[in-house]
């Protein structure tokens, strides 16, 4: 099982606990816990699909005999009244999944269609769009799935895989280039696999990260910056790091943004202003 499957089954096995505590007494109460059955799942808002195959190892993970088949793939252009996928299993599986795979699919769809809105606008353009850990606690691994299904990179997951030296970090540090200087000395003796990202406030950060950081900063965040002066900061840093313009970026503005020339774009508003979509998911009664 790999690194997403575990931290899925976590999510999965915690959700589950959530919903039915000690049991689902509306199934146990009226359904054979023999009986199989058929749902749909029913697309009923236009969009980006996505959480299709999170709702298939979801039936899984509680039957192993449960059977999907896809009809739209995560990725794909939804529309009302179209059928995303069919799952026949136990009866008792189907109903104690329905509303994690519902939650799921609703919030992943949302946000893997505001984030093709922003990817389309970044057709043409060097520019790249990362994600931030602007997320829903323990919901974190599905939102940046979606990000990833809507066109978007994933930017660090947690603390753990990646330092970034923000302002905060730096002005308790005592400085950005001691906070670049003691993180770089970190990394050199206990982590040598991690990168250093740094943020700057202004141009002048720029030019000392470009004069003193050479070799320890591979990323240099352009926090709150206007277009002007992210075009004048990467010109300044002429591909000695990558760049990453972060703070107030949205879909009218990005463009803007994306004609500077900066390898990335940051946006948390993908993620915690993306609008959960419509499904449902319904029993098919033979006869």
């Amino acid at each position: 099982m790999n690194h997403f499957d575990e931290q899925l089954q976590l999510l999965v096995t915690a959700a589950l606990k959530e919903d039915i505590g000690e049991g689902d007494h509306s199934t146990l109460s009226c359904i054979p816990s023999d009986q199989k059955g058929k749902a749909v799942l029913k697309i009923k808002q236009n969009g980006i699909l996505a959480g299709v195959a999170i709702a298939e190892k979801i039936f899984n993970m509680q039957d192993p005999a449960a059977i999907i088949k896809v009809y739209k793939h995560d990725g794909e252009i939804m529309h009302d009244g179209e059928i995303a996928f069919e799952v026949t299993a136990a009866i008792h599986t189907i109903l104690s999944c329905e509303r994690l795979v519902l939650n799921c699919m609703q919030r992943m769809s949302g946000i893997a269609t505001l984030t093709r809105q922003y990817t389309d606008l970044l057709k043409g353009y060097h520019t790249r769009l990362l994600d931030t850990r602007k997320t829903t606690p323990n919901f974190r691994l599905l939102e940046k799935e979606a990000v990833r299904i809507g066109g978007g990179v994933n930017h660090r997951f947690g603390l753990y895989d990646m330092i970034m030296l923000k302002d905060n970090h730096i002005d308790y540090a005592g400085g950005i280039i001691e906070a670049i200087d003691k993180a770089h000395a970190y990394v050199t003796q206990y982590h040598p696999h991690l990168k250093i990202e740094v943020e700057t406030r202004t141009l002048a950060d720029v030019e000392l990260v470009c004069a003193k950081a050479m070799g320890k900063v591979f990323r240099v965040m352009l926090d709150n910056f206007t277009p002007a002066q992210v075009k004048e900061a990467v010109a300044l840093i002429n591909g000695r790091f990558e760049t990453e313009a972060s703070g107030g970026i949205n879909l009218q503005n990005i463009v803007s943004y994306a004609a500077s020339h900066v390898d990335y774009v940051s946006v948390g508003g993908l993620i915690h202003q993306a609008q959960s979509l419509d499904l449902s998911l319904k029993a098919v009664i033979v006869g």
